[in-house]
């Protein structure tokens, strides 16, 4: 019975393990008709350099986001234009580590036994035993990381008169290289809680089923 506890116990937190929090800052500013009897809307055709397969695929995260919120896409005669830009910026990083010399030992060490290993505590280094030629200072080394910045601008006005009725801009910072990983969540971040605060910046946290 007690192996049947713990194997269940084990799968929940192996499932648990599988949800990446995906955390978006979301900024809006709207001023969206508390009555809209026509929700139709097509999408503004983008320039020609910016018409990509990978734009068209995140426009239908666009379309099943509206969906869910009563909208209808007609291409014919629209009530709204939907526009929509994304951009991704892969940021350097570069930070100094420093590296326990216990792991990093002078040829000497080999054969000087145990007794010559130092513990860590506080930033110095101590032991009855030291010797400097095994190399008591802590080196360092340059680690570079990749932060991937990303933006995504999805935009609603009028038809009729083109006047700007919804505007949001969600920002992610990741160390994710794919953004078409990260897109649904994000597209999810802007229309969460629609319209939203006029004017306010938020924190959006979704969840991600990694599979």
């Amino acid at each position: 019975m007690k192996r049947t506890v713990l194997t269940a116990i084990a799968a929940l937190a192996l499932l648990g393990g599988c949800a990446t929090t995906i955390r978006s800052d979301v900024t809006t500013f709207h001023q969206w008709p508390a009555q809209l009897a026509d929700k139709t809307y097509a999408f503004v055709a983008p320039p020609p350099q910016d018409d990509t397969l990978e734009l068209r695929s995140y426009q239908n995260l666009v379309r099943a986001q509206l969906g869910k919120l009563g909208f209808q896409e007609n291409t014919s005669a629209p009530a709204l234009k939907v526009s929509m830009r994304f951009r991704t910026t892969d940021v350097p990083v570069q930070s100094v580590q420093a590296v326990d010399p216990f792991f990093y030992p002078s040829p000497r060490f080999a054969t000087m036994g145990a007794f010559h290993r130092r513990a860590y505590w506080g930033g110095s280094y101590y032991s009855p035993y030291y010797d400097p030629l095994w190399g008591g200072m802590p080196q360092y080394h340059v680690v570079q990381r990749h932060v991937f910045q990303r933006d995504l601008q999805v935009a609603i006005r009028s038809a009729r008169d083109n006047r700007p009725l919804f505007d949001v801009t969600v920002h992610n910072n990741s160390a994710e290289r794919s953004t078409p990983a990260l897109m649904p969540a994000l597209v999810q971040s802007a229309f969460e809680g629609f319209p939203g605060p006029n004017g306010g910046a938020r924190r959006v946290e979704l969840k991600q089923n990694n599979g």
